[in-house]
């Protein structure tokens, strides 16, 4: 049985929801010692456990990634102009809204098909 490959999408910033484990893009504008400003792109990777506000300009989400046995959240506006993408790699079956519980318990959440 040949494995299936996911291609990478880019999505819409009302198609993210829960559940979903994506590549938020994010502006960001650094300022060296001589006082010049670059602007740069970071990437965060992590599950999506929240989504706030609906289709709403001020929705927010909050994904959470685990990078060296530490946990980290953020949240982020979804609608700021400082986003630049979303980017789709996995989607997981999910009862609920909100993936709190993740925080406490170290439950694998399943694929979707």
């Amino acid at each position: 049985m040949a494995k299936k490959t996911i291609s990478k999408k880019e999505l819409n910033k009302e198609e993210v929801e829960s559940g979903m484990e994506i590549r938020v893009h994010q502006k960001i504008k650094d300022v060296n010692a001589k006082g010049e400003e670059k602007e740069r792109v970071q990437v965060f990777e992590g599950l999506v456990i929240g989504r706030k506000g609906g289709q709403n300009q001020n929705a927010t989400i909050t994904v959470r990634k685990v990078s060296g046995g530490i946990a980290v959240e953020k949240i982020f506006p979804v609608y700021s102009p400082l986003i630049t993408k979303f980017e789709l790699l996995k989607t997981y079956k999910t009862r609920r809204a909100k993936l709190y519980f993740l925080r406490d318990h170290k439950k694998k959440l399943k694929e979707k098909k």
